[in-house]
Parts: structure tokens; sequence; C-alpha cells
């Protein structure tokens, strides 16, 4: 069946990854995409504060924004270097600091920004809760980006397949493939963030910590369908039950989430 879907499989489209280059300098779309999602992130997180009687303020959203950075940089990077390719970077150590060449992980940079918040919401006294609450509910946005500059990359494609959207990507063996990163894009960018949004019209939002743990829930269950169509990573393939290493990453991501989702309510003094 695959064989007789390579005569109307999708080529993929030639998009150059850098932008354009003034000699060593390069602005590249997976740069341009963390930037783009971490900008508008920012800017709707104020919105939000500033509009729906919250306690954040709008300028405690905006002095976060390079905690958030450097959560998801180094978080990113720290946690693709650790959690998948440990034994090639540790043997080549100077490509850790190579984030232009890809290479970031979600969780790491989950676990990045979650140590950023609980930092910054300790310096400057702020709750927790209210604060994740407000963070989940645009993360999504910068998630959607991160995807769409996978897929520009041709990296983290999906398995092989016989559907009529199925795409040939560059190093894919010239086999239609899915186009796991556009999935992505959809259910853990645009799809989760509609129903954060959403919930957060709902007298569930009254709660402190239901919209984070909706979001850790939510992508954790998009995260871990998606990689039913995605390849898994060459260097990893099937871990311990035919998982892959982002669904069993995202277990605890769901077992937390619901946690902070289904807690009891605690009653006033």
């Amino acid at each position: 069946m695959i064989l007789s879907t390579l005569f109307t499989a999708i080529a993929f489209p030639e998009i150059d990854p850098v932008i354009f280059q003034i000699g060593p300098f390069a602005i590249r779309w997976y740069a341009l995409a963390y930037v783009a999602g971490l900008i508008i992130g920012w800017r709707l997180m104020m919105r939000l504060a500033g509009s729906e009687g919250s306690n954040i303020s709008a300028k405690q959203v905006d002095d976060f924004l390079i905690w958030a950075t450097l959560g998801v940089i180094l978080g990113g990077r720290l946690g693709y270097v650790l959690f998948y390719k440990p034994d090639y970077y540790f043997s080549h150590p100077a490509e850790i600091f190579m984030v232009w060449q890809g290479g970031m992980s979600f969780h790491g940079g989950f676990l990045g920004v979650v140590l950023a918040t609980l930092l910054y919401c300790r310096f400057q006294k702020i709750v927790i809760l209210e604060f994740g609450d407000l963070l989940a509910t645009v993360v999504p946005v910068g998630l959607f980006f991160g995807r769409i500059a996978n897929f520009i990359n041709g990296e983290l494609y999906g398995r092989k397949t016989d559907v009529p959207w199925g795409m040939i990507f560059p190093g894919g063996d010239d086999l239609p493939r899915h186009p796991s990163q556009l999935y992505e894009a959809l259910l853990e960018g645009a799809m989760l963030f509609a129903i954060l949004l959403i919930f957060r019209k709902t007298r569930y939002a009254e709660k402190p910590g239901f919209i984070m743990g909706l979001f850790f829930a939510g992508y954790a269950v998009a995260r871990s369908i998606v990689e039913f169509f995605r390849e898994p990573d060459a260097y990893l393939g099937f871990l311990a039950g035919g998982l892959t290493m982002g669904q069993l990453l995202s277990l605890p991501m769901l077992i937390v989430g619901l946690y902070f989702m289904f807690r009891p309510s605690r009653k006033a003094a």
C-alpha cells in the first residue's frame, strides 16, 4: 500500500531553514519560532492579567519574560541532551550549545519553566497556582510555533503511512510519512489553547491550579496520541511496553495534571 502512494505522496516543501545570512550571522526559522512563541505568549499573558480581575499584575508578567526565556532555552536543550542523546553529547560536549541545529525537548523546557516560575513567584511573593494558571493558558502558543519550526526543519517526522496526505521528508527513506509535526501543532498548540480559553470562562477556573492541571493533562494526552504517528528517535526506538520516550515522559505530567484538576479545594477558615 505504501508503494502505491508514492505517486500521490506530497513532496516536502523546499523551505530554507535560514531566513537570511550575513557572513557567519544567520537568522533561522527555528529561532524565530521560539521568539514568536515567547513574545506572543508574553503579550497574551499580560492581557489576561490585566483584564480578568487577576491578582497578578501586567508588570509582574512583564518582568517574568526573561525568566521564562532562560527556562525554555536552558531546560529544553539540557532535557534533549539528557533524555534523548546523553551518550552522543557527552562525547561531543561542544555541540551541546549548538541549538540552531535543532534538538530541544519540550519536557526539558517544561521543567525549566517550572523551576523558573517557582523561583520567580518566591522572589516576588506571588501565589504560585494563580500565576501557573495564567502561564499555562499561553504555553500552547509557543508549542504551536515550535512544532511549525520542527516541520520547516524537516525533523521529528512521522511513521510510514499510506494516507493521501503522506509526505516524503528529506532523510525519510523516500517513503511517505505522517507530517506528525503538524499534528502536534494542531493538538498541542491550537486545540489545547482553545480548550484552555474555554475553561477559563467556566466555574472550574475559580479553583487555583485547575487550568494549570488541565494544561498538564491535556498536553500529556495530546503528545501521547501523536506519538503513535511520530517516528521514534532512531537512537532510542521503542522502550518499555512498546512506548516511546515522549509517552513515558508524558505519564508523570498526566498524573500531576489530574491531581491539580481534581484535588479537594481548601475550605475557608
